[in-house]
């Protein structure tokens, strides 16, 4: 079924709703679609599964509304131009209407119970959004490639340390999330690095983060497959997003080295002088000068960074108060 011809079920009927983004996945998501609509049905009341299909080229989209055709719960999202993850997933929520939406891979590569976890975990640690992680303990990644595993874990290590909300997995898709997160921000980003934007936006309007342990599981077929994964691109932007989100990481780090190696040089100067030996004209004594003026204009820039940082929060709950009053509009409207 279209996401244009469902049902109309107001949000508050709904409990559940499950986002998948989905490209290429012609060989195997119809069975997909059915392990996964009976996992949610297990626990879940009343639910939904809002299926993106992000211009696929294969058959993904005739195989999934094989599904879809007997299952009325199942909405299907379609548009014929890849457009990247970020975008698929704004699709998606503007589809979503439980009280909770759920976004995850559609093979349940995180496990066939990470979708009731996440929502019992998010409701029973008053939480506001909740990410599956294999890098807590009781967490791993199994039959996932070497090259794959060295980059979540030194990339999410590091980006654990420039994000907001200290968390061990800043890139995951698959979270779990309070209607109300997802209503309050503004998200802009149209590839991965949408992961980041919402836990930056999400921090910055003051949303309670948690995490639970998942195990991600790749099938022997998923590794022998070919790949769009581009881990340069992926690499520049997430550090880029880091910077933004926290650039004393960088420029802060560079000042400093500057200015010590400046000083070092300096009191070197200081003792060859005090021997009695000239310095005057010595390029070491041009070099610490340079060195010490290059550290503080670093951090002069280091603190005009966090200064537009923090202008970008006060922007995100501006926007987060208008979209609030959007919704709440559309909701009156509806009742009437």
């Amino acid at each position: 079924m279209s996401a244009d011809s469902r049902h109309k079920v107001s949000t508050a009927e709904l409990e559940l709703s499950v986002v998948c983004p989905m490209y290429n996945e012609g060989e195997k998501i119809a069975a997909s679609l059915r392990k996964l609509v009976g996992k949610v049905a297990e626990f879940s009341r009343s639910w939904e599964i809002v299926l993106v299909n992000d211009g696929s080229t294969d058959n993904s989209y005739t195989e999934a509304m094989s599904v879809a055709s007997t299952e009325p719960r199942i909405h299907l999202v379609t548009y014929q131009q890849n457009r990247g993850r970020g975008y698929a997933l704004r699709r998606g929520f503007e589809v979503a209407r439980g009280r909770y939406i759920v976004t995850t891979e559609s093979d349940l590569t995180w496990g066939e119970d990470i979708i009731e976890r996440m929502v019992t975990h998010l409701k029973s640690g008053d939480l506001d959004l909740v990410v599956a992680s294999p890098h807590l303990e009781g967490g791993r990644l199994e039959n996932v490639p070497p090259q794959r595993v060295f980059l979540t874990r030194v990339g999410n290590a590091l980006l654990r340390k420039m994000m907001p909300g200290n968390l061990s997995m800043n890139t995951g898709m698959t979270r779990a999330y309070r209607r109300e997160v997802i209503e309050a921000l503004d998200l802009a980003q149209d590839g991965k690095e949408i992961h980041l934007e919402i836990i930056a936006k999400a921090h910055a309007l003051g949303f309670r983060m948690g995490e639970v342990p998942a195990v991600l599981r790749w099938e022997p077929s998923r590794r022998t497959r070919k790949s769009s994964f581009r881990p340069g691109r992926l690499i520049r932007s997430h550090l880029m997003f880091g910077f933004n989100e926290y650039p004393l990481f960088l420029f802060g780090t560079f000042a400093a080295g500057c200015a010590l190696l400046g000083i070092a040089l300096g009191l070197y100067l200081f003792y060859v002088s005090w021997s009695g030996r000239p310095v005057a004209g010595r390029p070491a004594l041009f070099l610490t000068v340079l060195l010490i003026l290059i550290g503080i204009l670093s951090l002069l820039f280091c603190f005009l960074s966090l200064q537009i940082r923090d202008l970008r929060r006060i922007i995100y709950r501006v926007q987060r108060d208008v979209r609030t009053h959007d919704h709440s509009g559309d909701r009156k409207e509806a009742e009437r």
